[in-house]
């Protein structure tokens, strides 16, 4: 799938890049306030660093992953996908 995430990489605190399959590249940011829930544990940076790809998706241990095509559709419209 075109959606497919090829490559990530911790660019600072709470942020990714990711390229996908069709070459697509931007931002994933998470704002504080969007790390509740399932997401809790980003909040710590040493497990935020252990982020993968999985099946195509931007992935943590524990099941925590991100929708590839929520996240290519933002990229391709603004270049970041913001979590709030």
């Amino acid at each position: 799938m075109d959606w497919d995430v090829s490559q990530v990489k911790v660019v600072g605190p709470l942020q990714l890049e990711v390229a996908f399959a069709d070459g697509t590249r931007g931002r994933v940011v998470f704002e504080p306030t969007h790390l509740t829930g399932v997401f809790t544990s980003l909040q710590n940076p040493k497990f935020f660093n252990q982020v993968r790809i999985n099946g195509g998706a931007v992935s943590w241990p524990g099941d925590i992953d991100l929708a590839p095509d929520s996240m290519h559709a933002a990229i391709r419209k603004s270049g970041d996908w913001v979590l709030r």
